[in-house]
């Protein structure tokens, strides 16, 4: 499993515009073979903070996917960018 995760910094009367452009995105990359979750939300205490949060099947299916999504321009630039991807093997429940 892969894990994509971080955040990207935009203006801040930008923020909620940005996620607004990335919706659909997100419900298309939630319908993607492999894809187990995908998540791009505005920071409730930072106004320029914009999460993202993936997790995918395998590195076949992420690349599967970036492949035909598309991506939309932002209609802003990304200030700076603290997104990572993680292998996640080693899988297991924080709750177990």
């Amino acid at each position: 499993m892969l894990i994509i995760a971080g955040h990207i910094e935009v203006a801040p009367e930008r923020r909620d515009a940005v996620v607004a452009t990335l919706t659909d995105l997100v419900r298309r990359a939630r319908a993607a073979p492999g894809c187990l979750d995908v998540a791009i939300t505005a920071d409730p205490a930072e106004p320029g903070r914009v999460y993202n949060v993936e997790r995918w099947r395998s590195r076949e299916d992420l690349d599967a996917w970036r492949a035909v999504a598309h991506a939309p321009d932002l209609g802003t630039p990304i200030l700076a960018d603290h997104v990572r991807m993680f292998d996640a093997s080693n899988e297991r429940s924080p709750f177990a």
